[in-house]
């Protein structure tokens, strides 16, 4: 019997709106077992469109159909075109070590191109992270003098032709120990600093 590890490629196109100026990195979506939309974020235990909801809303069930613990993919699609907020992931390829969705124990095998991915939003010049996987996968490809970005707290770096703003967030994983109302205190920070709230 086979003991491999599975390699398993993103399952998602990259989410780019035309006129987007914040381009957001996860690290990889959860297995589809978790899944209850073909989007960003779809398992309904991960509090990311509970903190969207929060800052711009101020209600932490905007997105989400409640009744059928699900979320408005339609109604969440045209506020992320609308504002200009582009969704991809750090990883292209990459390894469960345990199976499920924690960052801790997923392997990189191979990282996306994000000079190309900032080729496609030209608009783009702020680029934030949702964790430490992503923030850390994400500085391999950047320039190296660039600073690795604290939560609360951005860095700057040039790169793919442009000045680029490097926030990183706390994750939207329930796993990680804080109040969605507290991360939505960050993210509304930083929503803020990069001109779209």
């Amino acid at each position: 019997m086979s003991t491999e590890l599975e390699i398993e490629t993103h399952p998602f196109e990259p989410f780019l709106p035309e006129n987007a100026k914040l381009l957001m990195l996860g690290s990889f979506p959860p297995p589809k077992t978790r899944w209850r939309m073909n989007f960003y974020y779809p398992n309904y235990q991960n509090d990311m469109w509970r903190i969207f909801g929060l800052v711009f809303f101020e209600n932490k069930d905007y997105f989400l159909d409640v009744a059928n613990k699900n979320f408005k993919l339609e109604l969440l699609r045209d506020f992320l075109m609308h504002k200009g907020i582009a969704i991809f992931d750090s990883a292209h390829r990459a390894i469960r070590l345990k199976g499920n969705a924690s960052d801790k124990f997923l392997q990189v095998q191979e990282a996306i191109n994000i000079e190309a991915l900032l080729a496609r939003i030209p608009h783009c010049h702020s680029v934030m992270t949702t964790g430490d996987k992503a923030t850390d996968t994400l500085m391999l490809a950047l320039p190296q003098d660039t600073e690795k970005p604290q939560i609360g707290v951005s860095s700057s770096t040039y790169f793919a032709d442009r000045d680029l703003t490097l926030y990183r967030m706390p994750s939207s994983s329930r796993a990680y120990p804080l109040a969605v109302e507290k991360k939505a205190v960050f993210y509304r920070t930083m929503f803020e600093d990069a001109g779209l709230l």
